[in-house]
């Protein structure tokens, strides 16, 4: 008997109970393998603690336990080493988000690290041509100026790719090492301080991001409890503007048509450029956005932490747009994924110095821990295991669609009367029957011929 298809219309009216299961398999698919990869960088890591210690087996995972024990204190254990923590997690959000957005059109953005660069330098000439104006002309300039100067040294990149196909990787790489170059020449040159050896003079006062616990009791700690020895917090106002970078992020992504264009162009340039979506602008467009986004982070640091200059060849030598690298894989490519992974990768850095202290472990541990996570992602670990699971664990990857048990109620739709009086018994009934199910097979392949096209596009968020 020929059973009839169901309308699309009933196959989209899904209960709120299987909504909530489907966003839920959802939100454990995407934390799941960052979780994975951590948790065998950390075991790892303790390996090599254990192996490196002296002592019985029992004094060797002892040390590896109180070395964790101070890494997580430095870093989480006291309100006031957590906001240490957060002084080196809002540069890795700006800086994780460049890599992020570009990486969502396919195009690795290598050079987080120069665009800082340039926008920290950018700002700083800013504040020294005009070290009299207001703060409130002042600071909004700077940190304009900043993004607009990082949109050009990574607009540079996205041009070069549109036009010649040049690879992102390199001239990224390559315009690195060019603005390290030129802000050492600034900085030890035309803006050094005469009363420093290397260095240029610290900003006016006005052109200063207020630190957060002193601008809480300057305004709500008025009215509710202050706190005690806020200069001793050193999180600045730069955090919450990381927060409004990721939510701005989010909206460019999953609320506009650029957005959606960079992802399709990131799934299928192909289909992109047949659906009428500027491949090259848009490419531009993007690492323009990705550079902004790492002059933030430049400028903001500059302004927000002391000593507020801007030192030689500090540039070459600081990490934060390459473990920005390390931050948006972890977060794989999302907002609160990138969130999570500037705060490992902040407290990571800020922990370390307890724990040498402490636990007598190196320092170095710490970049065992990130370049393991990043070994563990870029392994895929998580894929292969689930792989190897027997599938009857209700957790494996592949499982096939359980048959319809004997004697189960099952519901059969009836063909409608025929027109012409006859019926549907018989071999002529089966001889129509087979005829009308054929020719829904060719339809359904005329419609997925149709839309094959159109299957690589990703849907809208």
């Amino acid at each position: 008997m020929a059973v009839p298809t169901i309308p699309r219309s009933e196959i989209n009216q899904r209960s709120p109970a299987s909504k909530f299961l489907t966003w839920m398999h959802k939100i454990g698919s995407s934390i799941s393998r960052p979780v994975l990869s951590v948790i065998l960088a950390i075991i790892a890591g303790g390996i090599v603690i254990m192996i490196t210690s002296p002592g019985s087996p029992g004094d060797r995972f002892s040390a590896a336990i109180a070395a964790y024990q101070a890494l997580f204190t430095g870093s989480f254990g006291t309100l006031q080493s957590f906001a240490f923590t957060l002084v080196g997690v809002g540069p890795l959000i700006f800086t994780g988000i460049s890599v992020a957005i570009a990486y969502r059109a396919k195009l690795f953005n290598i050079g987080a690290e120069g665009q800082l660069a340039v926008g920290a330098m950018v700002a700083y000439i800013i504040a020294y041509k005009a070290p009299l104006w207001p703060g409130w002309l002042l600071i909004p300039i700077m940190i304009i100026a900043s993004a607009l100067s990082g949109a050009v040294w990574g607009g540079i990149v996205g041009f070069l790719k549109a036009w010649r196909g040049a690879h992102e990787v390199v001239t990224t790489i390559m315009l690195n090492w060019t603005a390290f170059f030129v802000t050492d020449y600034l900085i030890t040159g035309p803006f050094k301080s005469p009363a420093l050896a290397d260095s240029t003079d610290a900003l006016p006062s006005q052109a200063t991001l207020p630190q957060l616990a002193v601008l809480y009791n300057n305004t709500l700690g008025k009215f509710l409890p202050p706190i005690a020895n806020p200069t001793g917090y050193l999180v600045d106002f730069s955090i919450i503007l990381a927060l409004v970078a990721l939510v701005v992020y989010w909206f460019i992504m999953a609320r506009t048509t650029f957005g959606y264009e960079i992802r399709v162009i990131g799934e299928n340039p192909q289909a992109a450029k047949y659906a009428g979506i500027s491949v090259k602008k848009n490419i531009i467009a993007v690492m323009a956005i990705a550079g902004a986004f790492s002059g933030l982070a430049g400028a903001l640091r500059l302004m927000g932490q002391f000593p507020y200059e801007l030192i030689g060849s500090t540039f070459r030598i600081d990490s934060v747009g390459f473990d920005a690298i390390g931050v948006a894989l972890l977060g794989h490519m999302t907002p609160i994924g990138i969130l999570f992974g500037a705060l490992l990768f902040g407290g990571l850095r800020q922990g370390a110095g307890l724990m040498q202290l402490q636990a007598n472990v190196p320092g170095d541990l710490v970049f065992i821990i990130q370049a393991l996570v990043l070994f563990s992602i870029a392994s895929e670990f998580l894929p292969a295991i689930r792989r190897r699971l027997p599938h009857r664990l209700p957790f494996s990857r592949s499982r096939k669609p359980a048959l319809a048990v004997a004697g189960a109620d099952i519901t059969v739709s009836q063909l409608p009367e025929p027109d012409n009086g006859d019926d549907y018994g018989g071999s002529n009934g089966d001889d129509l029957a087979h005829g009308s199910m054929q020719n829904k097979g060719q339809d359904m392949d005329r419609a997925v011929g149709q839309e094959s096209d159109v299957d690589d596009l990703p849907e809208e968020e």
